[in-house]
């Protein structure tokens, strides 16, 4: 067999493939290759799943369709080893009380009496860091995925590179700011590490970049002619109509990470994309692939026009779609024909070993800490690296205001609906608790309770306004469901079935109807079932009357069987929970 081996890499490519996918099976996960793309010469990706739960995916990209196929493999290690597939939901009572939650070294915290956040967590820099006020609970840091009160904080042992010494960071934390910033996997440890601290390099320098609308200076063309696989594919891009620029984005020679940006003259739009690696070639070469990974030639016309309006390019809305789907504002200022910096032509490479030491050196320089959590339970080194100040994707403040555990306590309430018999004034009251609480109308209802749905259900498109639009119908008050109602129509049927989109129709048809005291609804019933059909006449009316306003919501149980997207989550988490289990008892 022929092996290929690429900079940056510890293994071959063939080797690391065979490996990853023995592992995988050897594991129980059944992985597919969904689709591949390469939209030019040198740019390949892919989009790879678990064929027994669809939320598991990952999307690899290289120059090289085994690069890709390596890179997509090594990603699904990465959220694996972290959990992080698991991220948005909750997993359950039954894991809530087993022996571990996450893994077998976590180490729970009981709350206090005056709910501080408990002792033995965090280190002093990382409290000052988090909570420079001292105001932070320690029911604010309970964990979604067990949701467990009763069991206190989980705090997941994270090493401080500074000494080596371990600290204790809460999981929610981790899962609210950090998100997949700093996660990665590799065929070594360092090779493994390399890559996330390289990735925490280039989101950081990225955001400074955007928000800062620093002017880039560009790669002269006898730097980029070293990369004549590089320069084909851009060549490819530019005869196709998309302009691009290949900029230095170092700061002068500081960082490992370079911009690459596209043009789109057809609509006026640009999309910037930013890679990092201690080798240049590497960095460049990652930067082009991700440019179009997932994306076709046709897939190019999503983006936004530059701008000259500097403040809203530097809000954290816009980062934090940057992050997302780099779909944020860039400011025109980027291209100045002037640089803010020298182009330098900067190499931090070496062995893995040696570039792990080199990219350490620049966190101490910046007075940085940085901690590793390192795992290999799964039989391929993975790593979560966190440091604080420059992997934040989200402000601490959220802890506060956007926590993915705001809604945990609601969820028993929330999910009883759909078969309750509560007294009118109980939902009404259910309502105004909602607005107290500051929960956005917009936000979705599985998304505040941790709950994979399935899109075959009203649950999936649920937001926090269409269930108050119920709860009113539920209440008795016709008026504020009618309010309800059409915030809904607004603001969510671009999402709905037809079905659900005709149901919501004839709704508020007979909620306008209900307001007209003189006239006879019976006189219109022959009109509405032609309009609307029999079967939403009899499922609006019999929600007007309050008998069942949960309309779509199927009843759902203790252990959520109503839902079989999350068994499949549970099922997958199972696998893992096993394997941990395994690792750590020997």
């Amino acid at each position: 067999m022929t092996q290929t081996f690429i900079p940056g890499k510890d293994a071959a490519l063939e080797d690391s493939i065979a490996r990853f996918q023995q592992k995988l099976l050897d594991l129980g996960f059944h992985i597919e290759e969904a689709s591949w793309l390469n939209p030019v010469p040198n740019v390949w990706s892919v989009h790879i799943r678990d064929k027994e739960c669809a939320l598991c995916f990952t999307n690899g990209k290289g120059a090289t369709k085994k690069a890709a196929l390596a890179s997509a493999l090594g990603e699904y290690f990465e959220r694996l080893s972290t959990n992080y597939f698991f991220a948005d939901f909750w997993l359950g009572e039954t894991i809530a009380n087993g022996p571990f939650v996450h893994y077998p070294n976590e180490k729970w915290f009981s709350l206090t009496e005056n709910d501080d956040v408990p002792e033995g967590l965090l280190d002093a820099r990382l409290r000052a860091f988090y909570d420079p006020e001292n105001e932070l609970t320690g029911s604010q840091l309970i964990d979604l995925q067990s949701g467990n009160e009763e069991r206190g904080v989980c705090g997941l042992p994270f090493t401080r590179q500074s000494d080596n010494q371990t600290v204790y960071i809460p999981m929610n934390i981790i899962g609210n700011l950090y998100v997949s910033n700093g996660m990665s996997a590799g065929n070594t440890r360092n090779e493994a590490r390399v890559q996330g601290l390289s990735e925490v390099f280039e989101r950081y320098v990225k955001n400074r970049i955007i928000a800062e609308s620093i002017s880039l200076p560009e790669i002269p063309a006898e730097v980029m002619a070293r990369y004549p696989a590089v320069m084909e594919s851009i060549a490819t891009l530019e005869a196709e109509g998309f302009p691009i620029f290949a900029y230095d984005g170092s700061l002068g020679g500081k960082y490992p990470v370079i911009c690459v940006v596209l043009f789109n003259p057809a609509n006026g739009t640009c999309f910037a994309s930013f890679g990092a690696h201690p080798d240049f070639g590497v960095a460049l070469e990652r930067t082009v692939t991700e440019l179009l990974q997932g994306r076709g030639l046709k897939d190019l016309d999503v983006f936004t026009p530059p701008t000259f309006d500097d403040e809203e390019v530097a809000e954290h809305t816009n980062l934090e779609t940057h992050f997302i789907d780099s779909s944020g504002l860039i400011s025109w200022d980027l291209f100045k024909q002037d640089a803010d910096y020298p182009f330098t032509d900067w190499s931090f490479s070496g062995t893995t070993e040696e570039e792990f030491a080199t990219l350490m050196t620049i966190f101490a320089a910046e007075d940085k800490e940085v901690y590793i959590a390192d795992y290999e339970h799964l039989g391929v080194y993975a790593c979560r690296i966190i440091v604080p100040g420059m992997s934040d994707i989200y402000p601490a403040e959220d802890l506060w205001l956007a926590n993915n555990n705001m809604g945990s306590h609601l969820r028993e309430i929330l999910l009883s609906l759909p078969g309750s018999a509560w007294n009118k004034e109980d939902y009404l009251n259910l309502i105004e608790q909602l607005d107290e609480e500051g929960f956005d109308d917009f936000t979705r209802v599985r998304e505040l309770l941790g709950l994979a749905t399935g899109a075959d259900n009203g649950w999936y498109t649920l937001r926090v306004g269409e269930l108050k639009a119920m709860l009113a119908l539920a209440g008795g008050d016709l008026e504020q469901a009618l309010i309800w109602t059409e915030w809904t129509m607004e603001f969510n049927s671009s999402v709905f079935s037809p079905v659900r989109a005709n149901y919501y129709r004839c709704l508020q048809t007979l909620l306008l109807l209900s307001q007209e005291d003189a006239r006879q609804p019976l006189q219109y019933l022959n009109a509405f079932i032609k309009m609307y059909g029999a079967e939403a006449v009899e499922a609006a009316s019999t929600a007007l009357s309050g008998e069942a306003a949960f309309y779509g919501l199927p009843a759902v149980d203790h252990d959520l069987q109503a839902f079989p997207a999350h068994q499949s989550l549970l099922k997958a988490y199972d696998k893992l929970q096993r394997a941990k289990a395994a690792y750590w008892s020997k």
